[in-house]
């Protein structure tokens, strides 16, 4: 192939529904080959609905006792994201009396990375490819599982356990075959004014703790960010207006952290190959080694559509590789191979040539619509 139809690179965002680690190892592997970077273990089984599961981590915990049914000030316009039950501070319990056992996550990501080391050194995984362990920033489960008044307390305690949970990752597994990915999406429902916080000062908060999260990965390990917008039943806890919010929770990341970001995903609604939501892209100040993925890949419109969505991007940005906008766990499991093609047949297809960016000037965001964190 030419300089200008080199196949874009692919990103799996995290979950994908098939029967197991090594069911999802080898299928993307034989759909997308090289094209991936970093294979995530789909987070199958218990683990299907991204932080579900934690709820029981929550129950057994010692200090923490469940609060009757009761609205959870959830104000967005999507009900499926709305919960009924909490776990709050037992009367008694002082704020640092609270500590978590074995969360899973490092249990999970060990026994997925031995499936995987086993299946690269049979060649059914190219030999380039990093094992990704996907992680749930510690902001979102407390959000989600935990009573406003008794976040504060919680929060701290959930952070050290599943750090201590990253460091057992990391001693395990060598760090030239290991990516994590910090999964940033209550984070946005807390921006968008839909989840009500406990942080005195959310942007700024939000940007320091994902910060932080990134410089606990050890140096090696690649790191990177999946920033999203939620598809419970394939639908946003908000609709999102244009990427401003999302490009400038990604500069602040790359402002305020020391180590390389790898990459950043982006999400792209379906229904979008309008220039207004791509415009803030302009304003992307990203690190020279980070690599941009616009999830814009949708299998109801299929290739023609997905193509047209990257037409759009690529007046703005050079270079992005693509993928879906969140994880594919809410999706079918038959779905997902035809998804998968859509990936390479669209990554392969792609110019980025001259033609795409010759108007670059009459996208550029104009100053009045820049997004704010």
């Amino acid at each position: 192939m030419t300089a200008s139809t080199q196949p874009r690179p692919v990103h799996l965002v995290g979950s994908v529904p098939l029967a197991n680690e090594e069911e999802v190892f080898r299928t993307a592997s034989a759909i997308l080959g090289e094209r991936v970077k970093r294979l995530p273990d789909g987070e199958t089984g218990v683990r299907t609905g991204w932080i579900g599961w934690q709820r029981a981590v929550f129950a057994r915990t010692p200090g923490l006792e469940p609060v009757p049914e009761h609205g959870d000030g959830y104000r967005g316009p999507e009900p499926r994201y709305r919960t009924s039950s909490h776990f709050r501070l037992r009367p008694g319990v002082a704020a640092g009396g609270i500590a978590f056992d074995d969360l899973g996550y490092a249990d999970a990501a060990l026994a997925s990375y031995a499936t995987f080391a086993r299946l690269k050194g049979e060649g059914a995984i190219a030999p380039a490819t990093r094992f990704l362990v996907c992680l749930p920033t510690p902001l979102a489960p407390v959000t989600v599982f935990v009573a406003l008044e008794s976040r504060p307390a919680v929060e701290p305690a959930y952070e050290a356990q599943l750090l201590a949970e990253v460091g057992r990752i990391c001693a395990a597994v060598p760090p030239d075959q290991l990516a994590i990915q910090w999964d940033t999406a209550v984070e946005f429902g807390i921006l968008e004014g839909v989840w009500p916080t406990h942080l005195a000062d959310p942007p700024r908060e939000i940007v320091d703790r994902l910060a932080l999260l990134g410089e606990r990965v050890p140096g090696g390990v690649e790191l990177g960010y999946h920033l999203c917008y939620g598809e419970l039943g394939h639908r946003h806890f908000a609709q999102p207006r244009d990427a401003g919010r999302l490009v400038a929770v990604a500069n602040g990341i790359c402002a305020g952290i020391r180590r390389p970001v790898h990459w950043i995903h982006l999400p792209v609604p379906r229904d979008r190959d309008d220039p207004a939501y791509y415009a803030p892209l302009g304003d992307l100040a990203l690190h020279p080694e980070t690599e941009l993925y616009l999830g814009l890949v949708h299998l109801t419109d299929g290739v023609d559509g997905t193509r047209k969505r990257m037409a759009t991007a690529a007046r703005l940005v050079e270079g992005f590789g693509i993928a879906t906008e969140c994880g594919l766990g809410q999706r079918p499991a038959e779905s997902v191979a035809p998804l998968l093609e859509v990936h390479r047949d669209a990554a392969d297809g792609a110019s980025g040539g001259k033609d795409e960016r010759d108007d670059r000037a009459a996208f550029l965001v104009k100053p009045e619509c820049r997004g704010e964190v």
